[in-house]
């Protein structure tokens, strides 16, 4: 009733705003899958976060139009507990499921409150706390090791293990199961202490609950807990740092606080480090559902990142598949997050960069600096902890801004010239990009004192998968000066029809022109298999079309162009141009015909390494 009471037009107004978030929703839902399907990545998808930021922007707007004002929840934290009233139930689970196919299971057995309770719990926490406040905290999951690991013994002797578990607004019972998976699946006489780490959580559960929770833990196990408070936000990396400092144990495991380890997870990973003190390790992860919380075993793979670097599965190396044990450790290029390491060679590597900002690309910047300064990075296939993956990030309103800088830092401190494929994979400029990084003098000193190696070096020895693409010529955004709101872009996939379309920051509209004539549209790929994947602009004879770059080639089909900012794109096979034309009551549309010297202007010029030093 308060909505009729308030009158019509702001009714409508709410209206109006809550589907206009809901359609931005469903759209980066479908350019989020399509980038799941294209790359076959472990990635974050950024684009359905922000989606989902969208849609609470819109509540919170819509709620403010009502004239409501915004009560404090049971957490504290009334921005993620939004009162919406009426609307919240135009959002029901159950209609949510069955009209975008994301919660299949969702609402079942539920009331109508229970519904809305879980439902406002996903959005504040990105999975299903309604479900894990009443599933047990020691409950069993699937043994998903190989039969062959149950057969392998481990030394009597082993050292000793510190546990850190990093949270930041973490639901309390997903931190208990945590807690319990570990205290139940080690050994006693291995696991010296446990970790927390709390980074300037806001909900009231995490303060004197937490506390009471682990007095009590400390009462009943044999295991010490200590608890790390920050009394502000300071991210990933130095949460870890915190943890670091406080352990005490040989050897070091630090993990996220939403993880459940596996029956013999810890003897693998502390064999192997003393077998030899320099490698990293990191068990597999195997996927906790964020809707069901059923444990789906994943294979195998080696873990890699992208020029982007974002974490990525990559396929297993054939000298670990020629070994013939499936038991062994594999090398790996990457670190996906996880890792145990002795306490004090880590100690001595330099920790975790405290300057990577609130997460993303630390776990490439750690990797980067063991392989470059003497130690390695091995997989154990024996050893598996179930990670719980969140359907969105409810804390950062962006993190692609985040993820840019600190891929940014990276590239500056580790990767010499390579630096620049960073660059032109985020589109930014190579030169005054605008982007602060911090201050990276104390790491810069860290690489030389530590006589690190070059990037130049992992390149070829460790990660040859990841390959340089030194002949880029300018890219990003490609405008035609008839009209400078649309840009060049991929289209709709499957079908990739390139179209002109309103210029935005996506990666659909990335475009890379080679001197070799090529031009790159979408995604940069720059791994080994790059023309497999990558798509090429080619005049096939009718419209303009994208194909994949290799079967182009082996069709002999037009993909080579001249091009020079401020002139025309022509085909150097069918001298035909690129050009557009407007329909009478329609958008811009692509055209391939005799040229009439249409200008075209890409954003970025790039450089050659071969005029370019280290």
């Amino acid at each position: 009733m308060r909505l009729w009471r308030r009158g019509c037009s702001k009714v409508l107004c709410a209206k109006l705003t809550l589907l206009a978030a809901t359609i931005l929703l469903v759209f980066y839902i479908r350019e989020t899958m399509l980038s799941l399907e294209e790359a076959a990545v472990a990635q974050r998808p950024l684009h359905l976060e922000k989606a989902i930021h969208h849609l609470r922007k819109g509540m919170k707007l819509t709620k403010k139009q009502q004239g409501h004002m915004g009560h404090t929840s049971k957490w504290g934290n009334a921005e993620f507990y939004p009162d919406w009233e009426g609307i919240k139930a135009r959002l029901a689970p159950k209609k949510f499921s069955l009209s975008w196919k994301i919660l299949p299971q969702w609402g079942k057995g539920l009331s109508t409150a229970q519904q809305e309770e879980a439902w406002d719990l996903f959005l504040e926490f990105g999975y299903n706390v309604f479900l894990s406040n009443q599933l047990p905290y020691n409950r069993s999951i699937p043994d998903t090791r190989d039969i062959r690991c149950l057969l392998k013994t481990y030394p009597a002797q082993l050292p000793s293990l510190s546990v850190i578990l990093i949270f930041m607004d973490e639901a309390l019972s997903i931190i208990e199961r945590a807690i319990t998976s570990i205290i139940n699946r080690t050994p006693p006489r291995l696991l010296k202490e446990i970790i927390l780490v709390d980074d300037f959580s806001s909900h009231g559960e995490l303060k004197a609950r937490l506390d009471e929770k682990i007095k009590v833990y400390n009462q009943n196990y044999p295991v010490v807990l200590k608890l790390m408070r920050h009394k502000k936000r300071r991210g990933l990396a130095q949460a870890r740092n915190t943890g670091l400092e406080a352990a005490t144990a040989d050897v070091v495991a630090i993990l996220d606080a939403h993880i459940e380890v596996n029956v013999g997870w810890a003897e693998p990973i502390l064999a192997r480090i003393q077998e030899d003190h320099t490698v990293v390790v990191s068990p597999v992860f195997d996927n906790i559902n964020f809707d069901t919380f059923e444990l789906k075993k994943y294979k195998l793979a080696a873990y890699g990142f992208s020029w982007k670097l974002w974490c990525q599965y990559d396929r297993i190396p054939q000298a670990w598949i020629d070994l013939g044990d499936v038991t062994a450790p594999m090398r790996s290029p990457s670190i996906m997050g996880i890792l145990a390491a002795n306490r004090i060679f880590l100690e001595e590597l330099g920790a975790l960069d405290g300057g990577m900002l609130f997460y993303g690309g630390e776990n490439v910047e750690l990797s980067l600096r063991v392989w470059q300064c003497g130690g390695k990075i091995e997989i154990l296939p024996c050893s598996r902890v179930g990670h719980l993956e969140r359907h969105h990030k409810p804390y950062v309103m962006d993190p692609g801004i985040l993820l840019r800088r600190n891929a940014l830092r990276v590239a500056e401190i580790w990767m010499d010239k390579y630096k620049d494929m960073v660059y032109l994979a985020w589109n930014i400029p190579l030169q005054n990009s605008g982007i602060d990084y911090g201050d990276i003098s104390s790491r810069k000193a860290l690489r030389e004192k530590l006589k690190c190696k070059t990037f130049d070096w992992y390149l070829k020895n460790i990660y040859p998968l990841l390959k340089p693409i030194s002949n880029i010529v300018c890219y990003g955004r490609m405008k035609n000066s008839l009209d400078e709101n649309v840009c060049l872009d991929r289209g709709p996939a499957p079908g990739d029809s390139p179209k002109m379309a309103r210029c935005h920051e996506f990666r659909a509209q990335n475009i890379y022109y080679l001197l070799s004539g090529e031009f790159y549209v979408g995604e940069l790929i720059a791994k080994e298999d790059i023309y497999e994947r990558q798509y090429c602009l080619t005049d096939s004879g009718g419209k303009p079309t994208l194909e994949l770059c290799s079967e182009a080639v082996k069709s002999r089909q037009h993909i080579y162009w001249d091009f020079q900012q401020g002139k025309s794109i022509k085909n150097r096979d069918t001298a035909r141009c690129l050009e557009i034309r407007k329909d009478p009551s329609g958008p811009y549309r692509l055209v391939l015909e005799n040229c009439t010297q249409q200008i075209w202007n890409i954003q970025h010029i790039g450089r050659t390494w071969a005029t370019d030093s280290q």
